[in-house]
């Protein structure tokens, strides 16, 4: 039997890593031109962009941090997991590796983070890419992130973090294509979910009481494109940033730049090169 993939296993020549608030981060960066800083969801690592970044790499300078509490970066020390608080070390992350400003593409968590970071730093977004973004009340959650909000589940998370309960939580994540969660992924996520401090990094993130900012949202000047799957519900961006655009994917789950990179590669490429965007909301 072959040996079981360690999170260790996924640092590579192409790994990087900044000092970021006191601590170490792990990042990637390819390509040239404009920056377009990828930030990846819950539970996940940077590697979920891994074929969106390469799509991309030809025409910008893509970056892609593991988010603190996830992947090779791993737990906060002071265990504050606040959207806030990652907006600031995205800013933070950005000044260590010096970019001053950059299109920002965030999937679930990192959506969320995106559209914060877009109202407390606007000179710094040029534009903005929401994927199936969080952040409005009322929102359905992942099986993951339900369990570890509650007492029981917790404890079976804790217990019962086997890499058969990482395939089963990510099938219930994705849409109608089952075949993307192949070996390769099984082993990289739960590789990640298990390297020490994360799983309790998760527990606390999915614990953190978070405040209601979307009234704030309709402030958004950033140019946005709202990519969402039509399964996924609790989602108002097109409806509230002026002028935002979306593009709905009317089979794929939670995980769009893992079930269907191409689409989504495709799609933040037009956007990101369109010489002006339609002042008007639109679907597709």
């Amino acid at each position: 039997m072959s040996r079981r993939a360690a999170a260790d296993d996924y640092i590579d020549p192409d790994s990087r890593f900044a000092i970021v608030e006191g601590r170490n981060l792990h990042y990637k960066r390819a390509g040239t031109g404009p920056a377009v800083l990828l930030l990846h969801g819950s539970g996940s690592s940077l590697h979920c962009f891994d074929e969106v970044a390469a799509a991309l790499s030809s025409s910008f300078d893509v970056i892609r941090p593991d988010l603190p509490g996830f992947g090779l970066t791993g737990p906060r020390a002071d265990r504050d997991y606040r959207i806030q608080t990652y907006a600031e070390t995205v800013a933070a992350f950005l000044d260590a590796i010096g970019v001053s400003m950059a299109s920002v593409v965030g999937n679930s968590l990192g959506g969320n983070i995106a559209w914060n970071f877009a109202l407390d730093h606007p000179q710094r977004v040029d534009r903005l890419v929401l994927i199936n973004a969080t952040g409005y009340p009322g929102k359905s959650l992942p099986l993951a992130l339900r369990l570890a909000r509650n007492p029981i589940g917790r404890v079976l998370m804790r217990n019962l973090a086997s890499r058969s309960a990482t395939e089963r939580n990510l099938r219930s994540a994705v849409g109608s294509r089952p075949s993307v969660v192949d070996d390769a992924m099984v082993d990289r996520v739960h590789a990640m979910l298990t390297r020490p401090g994360n799983q309790e990094a998760f527990i606390d993130f999915a614990n953190t009481d978070q405040i209601d900012r979307t009234a704030e949202i309709p402030a958004i000047a950033a140019p946005t494109l709202v990519l969402r799957s039509a399964s996924v519900d609790g989602q108002h961006f097109t409806r509230d940033i002026p002028g935002s655009l979306e593009r709905v994917h009317s089979s794929g789950g939670h995980l769009l730049p893992d079930e269907d990179p191409e689409w989504v590669a495709s799609a933040v490429l037009n956007f990101l090169t369109a010489e002006a965007n339609s002042p008007k909301k639109g679907k597709s």
